[in-house]
């Protein structure tokens, strides 16, 4: 059973996520909040998997609660919910740790296919949020080479964070790299532990910020 909780200043949104979430067998709504504050203290209550996180909202917005709940020990996966598609809150919320961004005007199907995967513990873009992200990459020159971050990666952990930040999941990757599902488990684990990361999410904003990976770039296996 996946447990989430509503984050957002609208009772009526509350309302339409609640109907649309509580319909489904596998997933239970285990409580709302209209703000930030109230947010921190209902995930420190309730324990849920999945935070719905609206970013505007009074008192304390979305990208500070997520900050402050994704700094906690066992964190929820936080999946931002919001009607503005601009490049700065898209930013924010990755860096704080959300693991995921859709726009509200999303349909229903999406939705609950969001929260699953996001409490899968992948990371999840809209269509629209991944090009921006990528195309404000685009025009950034490339570093020269990569920061000190990566050092401790071996070429092989290297080559699996570039396939994530592709979008790959464990499984593609397995494919491409003609390794067992296994094995690429073992390497995210280990890249998001000498990394210091929550989730794929953070892992695509770092591949691409640290310039290991280059839009348009193509990728081959290592041998």
């Amino acid at each position: 059973m996946i447990r989430v909780l509503i984050a957002d200043d609208q009772e009526l949104v509350r309302t339409g996520f609640r109907v649309i979430l509580s319909a489904e067998p596998d997933i239970q709504v285990v409580g709302e909040s209209a703000d930030g504050h109230e947010t921190i203290d209902a995930v420190r209550v309730q324990r849920p998997d999945v935070v719905l996180m609206d970013i505007r909202m009074p008192n304390l917005d979305g990208i500070e609660a997520t900050r402050r709940i994704t700094a906690e020990h066992r964190a929820p996966r936080i999946l931002i919910l919001t009607t503005f598609d601009l490049d700065e809150y898209v930013y924010q919320a990755l860096r704080t740790g959300a693991s995921g961004f859709l726009l509200k005007d999303a349909g229903a199907d999406e939705l609950l296919h969001a929260v699953r995967v996001i409490a899968a513990g992948e990371a999840l873009l809209s269509p629209s949020i991944t090009r921006r992200v990528i195309e404000d990459y685009a025009h950034r020159p490339p570093p020269r080479e990569h920061p000190a971050v990566l050092a401790d990666l071996t070429p092989r952990e290297l080559e699996v964070l570039r396939l994530i930040a592709r979008g790959l999941s464990n499984t593609d990757i397995a494919h491409h790299l003609f390794v067992g599902n296994a094995t690429i488990k073992t390497h995210t684990a280990r890249i998001f532990a000498k990394l210091d990361l929550h989730d794929r999410a953070q892992a695509v904003v770092l591949a691409y910020e640290s310039g290991l990976v280059q839009p348009g770039q193509t990728t081959t296996p290592v041998p």
